[in-house]
């Protein structure tokens, strides 16, 4: 892929990934068409070498390996991660509700959101809906709203004065978006069946179960600037690293064991059986190796490069950086690095990154938060808790971390891309 397609495509992955299901549903989309081969958790597996592959757990996590020759055993894996999910507005399972003339929905915080920006945005709805037929059985659809069918108004400066001074949110109260007037009955649920219905006939006699939804922007990705210097997105943390590691990955070099892992609920600890602290990389690692000999080999000999976003230095808010530790958008990859093990790198695995930044032409930086401040964690530690592997932390800078619309650099993500392609054995 070159810099000139790396971009658009990037924003389009990104425009088509509302949620962490849409997201694992196009990186298998893509690994298909590769020529990955779909594995199925609970079959047997016969695994050729050399050969690609993929597997899911809960349509939210994916994994997928290109494996070389050479058994793992004795040269390793060499793996990127990242994770899927991002800070939204989840709804409630009995989200529609009447109050004073409207029908709003009811939703949960879902990790760390910076909620401010999240008022006075056109909304739209997505995920996953589990249906059951007429013959009692349980099938799952995606489904993606597509246009704006709700929003979150602010009240008015005049009813609020002091809101440019101090405004304190109410996640209960202050956050249920409003759909539509109540002059009319509004049925959630038949709304999406008839939405799921339409684009698939087969399931015209099927009812809502259950669904798992969030709200998300309907605002487009886009690259702005004067000089185009920096892309625009929601999720871009943490889609961006997924995008960047599955195109490292389809230009890994056929000689050489690579794997990604992009793994669903990081931003609520990970705590789940498809996050990081779950079983799902560790069991198909087990998979590949045949003995606990050869895992513990295997393991002894791999890296894990995990790649989710980092702070750049905000010229506004300068004060909040260690003046020796301010990433700067557009300026290369960033190693993040914590005494506390928020991060997991070590001055090996960072020697190690840097080394692919320098054979592959680009720069790279660090980020360490003050001394007085508390930095946010990654599936790096726990990964490396769970199966004692060498890890590091990197990320590209980025600003409004945890916002509805987050920014980048337009440079670092095609940087990240150039160094992971080095660590998955391409040395051109």
């Amino acid at each position: 892929m070159t810099d000139k397609t790396f971009n658009p495509d990037l924003l389009q992955f990104l425009n088509d990934s509302p949620t962490a299901f849409h997201a694992t549903a196009n990186i298998a989309k893509a690994l298909r068409e590769a020529k990955f081969v779909e594995l199925d958790e609970g079959a047997a597996w016969s695994i050729a070498t050399p050969g690609k592959y993929f597997v899911t757990r809960g349509d939210s996590s994916i994994i997928a390996f290109s494996l070389g020759s050479e058994p793992v055993a004795e040269a390793g894996l060499q793996m990127v991660g990242s994770h899927t999910d991002s800070p939204c507005l989840k709804l409630k399972p009995n989200a529609a509700f009447k109050a004073n003339g409207y029908w709003q929905l009811g939703v949960e915080v879902y990790g760390g959101v910076l909620l401010n920006p999240w008022f006075d945005r056109d909304l739209s709805i997505a995920g996953r809906v589990t249906l059951r037929t007429s013959s009692g059985e349980s099938i799952n659809r995606l489904i993606d709203f597509e246009q704006a069918v709700a929003v979150i108004p602010s009240l008015a400066i005049h009813l609020d004065r002091e809101a440019n001074k101090k405004r304190e949110i109410n996640n209960q109260t202050y956050l249920p978006p409003i759909a539509c007037l109540a002059d009319t009955e509004f049925n959630l649920e038949q709304m999406i069946t008839d939405r799921l219905q339409k684009s698939d006939p087969e399931l015209s006699e099927a009812n809502v179960a259950a669904f798992e939804l969030s709200l998300y922007p309907t605002e487009p990705a886009a690259v702005i600037g004067i000089r185009d210097q920096f892309i625009a997105s929601a999720r871009l943390d943490n889609l961006l690293s997924c995008y960047v590691s599955l195109h490292a990955l389809l230009e890994a070099s056929s000689t050489s064991n690579c794997l990604i892992v992009c793994n669903d609920h990081e931003e609520v600890g990970s705590g789940s059986a498809v996050g990081a602290r779950g079983t799902f990389l560790r069991s198909i690692i087990e998979r590949l190796t045949k003995s606990s000999e050869d895992f513990a080999r295997t393991i002894a000999k791999s890296i894990l490069i995990s790649t989710d976003n980092a702070h750049g230095v905000h010229p506004n808010f300068a004060d909040s950086h260690d003046k020796q530790h301010g990433p700067l958008l557009n300026g290369g990859p960033v190693i993040k690095i914590n005494s506390n093990q928020a991060y997991a790198s070590t001055s090996e695995t960072s020697a190690i990154f840097k080394q692919a930044c320098s054979a592959a032409g680009i720069p790279v930086q660090s980020f360490v938060s003050r001394a007085d401040m508390a930095c946010g964690s990654t599936i790096g530690p726990l990964t490396a808790t769970t199966l004692g592997v060498r890890t590091v932390d990197v990320g590209v800078p980025t600003f409004a971390m945890h916002s509805i619309r987050e920014l980048a650099g337009s440079e670092d993500a095609y940087s990240l891309y150039r160094a992971l392609r080095w660590i998955f054995g391409q040395r051109d």
